[in-house]
């Protein structure tokens, strides 16, 4: 029979026989006297070891946390020595607290802390939920650790942890394993703070764009025509002409200015020419005005340049203002800063477009080699005249003496005037064959689209200039207009580099890289929604024509804004026979026309029943949906044209993420 030995609490007490008779008073049991002091309850429970420590006050340092006095007192002793006016504690502010007050708080401080545990305990629950756990069940998480705890293999005991391998060179044993983890927590170090750095110069950088184009668009805004080219040539003559710098093309015509420039630099682009442009309006950002290498300009770009220009912007200004005159406009400044901008990149070619007209556009100050007008027709009628001529004469404003002229198939009105201008200026003239004239006449036109057909994405072209004939081009936009603008471009292209043909491959990729945000754009599928900056009846026509060719709508819904300035009963003519309705809208722009006066407009060409007014772009195109939806055809027969405006399209875009 094995013996136990008792243990300390047991032998610090007295024992008691089984058959002994009950004790007579409290703490009889712990050998305590009936009536004792503190100081006795204390030396019956510790005897020695409390008379050689201090005695009763040994016990209330260790009360109130000394580490000197005594450990280890026995919860159950607590009443005991409380009856017995045992040792109280002194708090900071001079209060006193009994053992057993002392002893609940210790029990409220242990309850608070369990519940602390149980909230992070809780919290790391649902980290671990959200980490391991693809829905974040918690209970799909109890039941993986329920499993796990389940498995009762010793699997892991076979485990080894894999190092590893040395670096080629050294030995796993002589591997200063501490010095490269030093390195790459130094090279993470290094690489974050370079990364706050960039971050912090990019926060800079944006809100010094934010005042460069706030300082801009307080100049007067580009309709307003000032007819001279007085300031820019000024401004540019004291910066040395940079626009004297690189050769240009110079694009004008009322529809297919910006889509014909885009082209013509891409083409150049494909030539491993470094490349300018400089086309208007914009749709996102005023940066997209100018182009270096296909790419707005950037921020940093776009500021420096106009910090480049600016002190001699201002002395222009002063001059100006003390002859009575104003200061450069919104549109001066930026050409001023794009013939800048491109000096300074440097570029080997700029292509640039007109803002309005020809003559008085502040652009007209370049030597351009090459001039291309696109189709003309009425519009800009308050600043530009009121007839045909009138207008071609302004754009025709453009041509240089001796310079290669590329014009598209015009109306009578305006050949006429360009025709004139072509040979005053005595200049090489490749124009594009009218559908009217005899193509083997000695004076025809030498370009000529030849065959189309449409595809994926846009169409195949096959196009005839004066140098040779390209077969099957994929050019990725919609419409014969478009097609005619990339027969100019091409043209353009040849210009430059002296009238001989381009490379098969160059034309190739040239035009595969095209795009013209805005233009004929698919924003949305099921149903289509497509945005066209379209504005006036020519454009829009030719805008129609290409949609009926490339889109199989049966059911057709407009949505349309216009500036006060534009010939809505001409736009809303052309949009009739291709609509089921019309839902007029709001544009942010100043110059915007009512969308009640729009209204009125719009009824006297579709009806009453075929228009509506919606308070924004937004719920016009929802409620222009679900008419175009809400009928029997399927999705790819119905469709949602936005159309009116450039600033309208830009909205359009920025409303369908296309930014």
């Amino acid at each position: 029979m094995s013996s136990q030995q008792p243990s300390h609490d047991d032998a610090s007490r007295p024992r008691q026989d089984a058959d002994a008779p009950r004790p007579s008073h409290p703490g009889a049991a712990f050998g305590i006297p009936e009536g004792a002091t503190g100081e006795e309850v204390v030396d019956a429970v510790f005897g020695e070891a409390v008379a050689t420590s201090g005695g009763l006050e040994a016990l209330r340092r260790e009360i109130e946390g000394d580490p000197a006095g005594i450990k280890g007192i026995d919860p159950e002793l607590l009443p005991y020595i409380e009856a017995a006016g045992g040792p109280t504690a002194t708090r900071p502010d001079g209060s006193t607290v009994s053992v057993s007050e002392l002893q609940s708080e210790q029990a409220a401080a242990e309850a608070a802390e369990d519940v602390r545990e149980a909230a992070d305990l809780d919290a790391l629950r649902h980290l671990v939920a959200h980490n391991m756990i693809p829905s974040g069940d918690l209970d799909q998480l109890d039941a993986l650790l329920a499993e796990v705890d389940e498995d009762d293999s010793d699997d892991w005991e076979d485990w080894e942890p894999q190092l590893p391998d040395a670096p080629s060179g050294r030995s796993g044993d002589d591997t200063d394993w501490d010095g490269q983890e030093d390195s790459g927590l130094a090279d993470e170090i290094e690489a974050h703070q370079a990364d706050l750095r960039a971050a912090a110069h990019a926060v800079e950088v944006s809100a010094r764009m934010r005042e460069v184009e706030a300082e801009i668009l307080r100049r007067a805004p580009e309709h307003q025509v000032q007819p001279s080219l007085e300031r820019v040539e000024a401004v540019l003559d004291l910066l040395g002409n940079p626009e004297r710098s690189y050769r240009v093309v110079h694009v004008t015509g009322t529809n297919g200015k910006t889509s014909t420039a885009r082209m013509v630099e891409r083409l150049l682009a494909a030539t491993g020419m470094r490349t300018g442009r400089f086309t208007s309006p914009h749709l996102a950002t005023i940066r997209e005005r100018i182009s270096l290498d296909g790419e707005p300009v950037s921020q940093e770009g776009f500021v420096a340049a106009w910090e480049d220009v600016a002190p001699y912007v201002e002395m222009v200004d002063e001059q100006s203002l003390a002859k009575g005159g104003p200061r450069l406009s919104f549109f001066e400044v930026l050409t001023v800063m794009a013939f800048a901008a491109f000096a300074d990149h440097p570029v080997d070619v700029a292509v640039v477009e007109v803002g309005m007209g020809g003559t008085w556009d502040s652009t007209n100050v370049v030597q351009s080699e090459v001039e291309v007008i696109t189709p003309i027709g009425l519009d800009h009628t308050a600043w530009l005249g009121d007839t045909i001529e009138e207008i071609a004469g302004n754009k025709a404003g453009i041509i240089k003496d001796g310079a290669t002229l590329i014009t598209s198939v015009q109306v009578p009105e305006a050949q006429a005037v360009i025709a004139a201008a072509a040979a005053e200026h005595g200049v090489v003239w490749r124009r594009e064959l009218d559908p009217e004239e005899d193509p083997d006449a000695p004076d025809a036109g030498a370009l000529r689209v030849l065959d189309r057909s449409i595809a994926v994405g846009g169409q195949l072209v096959t196009m005839r200039t004066a140098a040779a004939v390209y077969e099957d081009v994929f050019v990725p936009l919609h419409g014969d207009y478009q097609a005619s603008n990339a027969l100019l471009a091409l043209a353009a292209a040849e210009a430059v580099f002296g009238g001989r043909a381009l490379p098969p491959k160059i034309v190739e990729d040239g035009f595969a890289s095209v795009t013209s945000p805005g233009r004929l754009e698919v924003v949305r599928s099921s149903p289509t929604v497509l945005v066209d900056a379209g504005h006036n009846p020519h454009g829009v026509t030719a805008l129609m024509s290409a949609i009926d060719e490339a889109f199989p709508f049966q059911h057709l819904v407009a949505v349309y804004g216009a500036m006060a300035d534009k010939d809505a009963e001409g736009v809303l003519a052309a949009l009739e026979p291709a609509v089921d309705a019309v839902v007029i809208v709001p544009i942010d722009s100043p110059r915007a026309a009512e969308p009640e006066d729009l209204a009125v407009v719009a009824r006297e060409v579709l009806g009453d029943d075929r228009v509506i007014v919606a308070p924004d772009l937004g719920s016009g195109v929802e409620q222009a949906v679900t008419i175009a939806e809400g009928t029997d055809a399927p999705l790819p027969a119905s469709g949602v044209l936005i159309v009116g405006s450039v600033v309208l399209a830009a909205e359009a875009r920025a409303l369908f993420g296309r930014v």
